[in-house]
C-alpha cells in the first residue's frame, strides 16, 4: 500500500533533529532526507557510521523511518574534470553512510543542464557518471534514481527516459511539479511511471513550481488514480520547499500545506 513521507527540505531553516521532530509531530511516519542546510554531506562522508548512528537515534526517538536519501551532486555533467570528480568521490564516500542509514534508495540530480549545441559532450559525461554511480550503489545494495527537474540534464520526460535507457539499472524519482511547471502533457508524465521507484508531490501550476493547495493545477485525485492504474506501491513524499522564487515557487506554510496535501492524497488512496 502507498505510504506518505515528508521531506526535510520543507524545514531547511531548522536543524535536522528539529526537522525530524516537526515531521513526526505532523503525523508522518516516513521521511525523505536531502543534502543541504540541515544535513552536512561532507561530515557524513568523513564519519559515515557516527553520523548515521546519530540520525538513526533521532529517527528512533521520533518513530520515523527513512524513505529516500537525496544527494544533490549536480556537477557530474560539467566539463571541469576536477569539480566533476569531487562530486563522484563524495558520492562514493557517502555510500557507507547511506547503507548504515538503511535508506531503501538514493535520488540524484541528473547533472547541471548543458545545451547540446553548446557542450555536445555533456550528455556522455552524465551517462558515464550515472553508470558508475548506479554500479556502486548496486554493490552497496541500494537502488539509485534521478529526479528529472528544471535546470538539469533531464528536465523533460524525453531526456529522462533517454538516460534511463542508456544507464542500466537507473530509475526515476518523479517530482510532478517540475513537469507541471513546464506544462508537460499528462501522458508524457505518465510515460515515466514504469521506471519510477519514488514520487515527490506538491501543488504547482504552469510557471509556478510551488503553490498552496487551492492555487495550483494538479488534480491529486487523478494522480492517485493514475498511480493505482500503474500499480505503483512505493512511497509518495510530500515535498514542499523553502526556496521561494525559483521558477515561480511561491512561499507557503509548509506545516499546514504538508498536512493538507497528505490528507487529500490519503483520502484518494483509500477511496
Amino acid at each position: 500500500m502507498i505510504e506518505f513521507a515528508c521531506h526535510t527540505w520543507a524545514f531547511n531553516d531548522l536543524t535536522l533533529p528539529e526537522a525530524l521532530g516537526t515531521i513526526a509531530r505532523l503525523g508522518f511516519r516516513d521521511v525523505d532526507i536531502g543534502s543541504g542546510a540541515n544535513f552536512e554531506a561532507a561530515r557524513a562522508a568523513a564519519r559515515p557510521k557516527q553520523v548515521a548512528a546519530e540520525i538513526n537515534s533521532d529517527l528512533d526517538t521520533f518513530h520515523l523511518k527513512v524513505s529516500d536519501l537525496y544527494l544533490m551532486l549536480p556537477r557530474i555533467s560539467v566539463s571541469d574534470e576536477e569539480n566533476r570528480q569531487k562530486d563522484l568521490d563524495l558520492y562514493a564516500a557517502l555510500l557507507p553512510f547511506a547503507k548504515a542509514l538503511e535508506t531503501p534508495g538514493i535520488t540524484l540530480s541528473p547533472g547541471l543542464a548543458h545545451a547540446a549545441d553548446v557542450d555536445p559532450e555533456a550528455e556522455d559525461r552524465t551517462i558515464a557518471a550515472l553508470r558508475q554511480m548506479v554500479r556502486q550503489g548496486k554493490d552497496a545494495g541500494l537502488l539509485v534514481s534521478i529526479e528529472p527537474h528544471l535546470d538539469s540534464m533531464a528536465h523533460t520526460p524525453e531526456a529522462a527516459l533517454k538516460l534511463v535507457n542508456d544507464v542500466p539499472g537507473l530509475e526515476i524519482t518523479l517530482d510532478w511539479a517540475h513537469m507541471v511547471c513546464q506544462n508537460v502533457k499528462p501522458e508524457a508524465i505518465l510515460s515515466l511511471l514504469p521506471h519510477t521507484r519514488h514520487i515527490q508531490l506538491r501543488q504547482a501550476a504552469r510557471r509556478k513550481l510551488q503553490t498552496a493547495l487551492d492555487k495550483g493545477s494538479i488534480d491529486f485525485a487523478q494522480v492517485m488514480a493514475d498511480l493505482k492504474a500503474a500499480d505503483y506501491d512505493g512511497v509518495i513524499c510530500v515535498e514542499y520547499m523553502n526556496t521561494p522564487g525559483w521558477h515561480g515557487m511561491e512561499k507557503v506554510d509548509a506545516l499546514s500545506e504538508s498536512v493538507r496535501l497528505r490528507d487529500v492524497l490519503r483520502d484518494a488512496r483509500d477511496q
